[in-house]
């Protein structure tokens, strides 16, 4: 049987959310089991074609999530060096991509994640805030990887 386009797009419509706090959510029912929960988040990514979020299993087979704020959040960093290393909600420990830095009102910082938004609050906000710097303008930088590292103020939902 061949699935018509639309009814390919309705079977990808399956009501999963991702909400702020990193939990996911399908068809309002919160999904507790945790190894699923760590599938999803490493099964996160962003349609090329048109910017939505999925759950992308290959090529051809992924699902629409809603993401309410960030695909993931920091659980830890730490300094090795000069550099700064975040343990992801994913179980995956990245460098951080310093030239995407941005504040949000909450003072949140967020980043990209490769492809994905990245939201660092909490313990790692407070590991990586150590070598923050404010400049005589009011605007503030991180001192990492030989260099200077502006953070922008900005709408995170748009960044990408």
């Amino acid at each position: 049987m061949q699935l018509s386009a639309e009814q390919l797009e309705q079977f990808r419509t399956i009501g999963l959310r991702l909400d702020r706090a990193g939990v996911f959510h399908h068809a309002g029912a919160v999904v507790t089991h945790s190894r699923l929960r760590q599938a999803l988040l490493r099964w996160l990514d962003i349609r090329a074609e048109d910017g939505r979020d999925i759950v992308r299993l290959d090529d051809v087979r992924y699902a629409y999530v809603e993401v309410d704020d960030a695909h993931l959040r920091a659980l830890s960093a730490h300094w090795e060096g000069d550099r700064v290393l975040v343990l992801w909600d994913d179980d995956v420990e990245r460098e951080l991509e310093y030239g995407s830095l941005r504040q949000a009102e909450d003072n949140a910082l967020y980043v990209s994640v490769g492809k994905l938004r990245g939201r660092i609050a909490g313990p790692a906000y407070h590991a990586i805030t150590e070598r923050l710097a404010e400049q005589p303008d009011g605007a503030f930088v991180l001192h990492a990887v030989s260099g200077i590292h502006p953070i922008a103020t900005s709408e995170v939902r748009t960044m990408r």
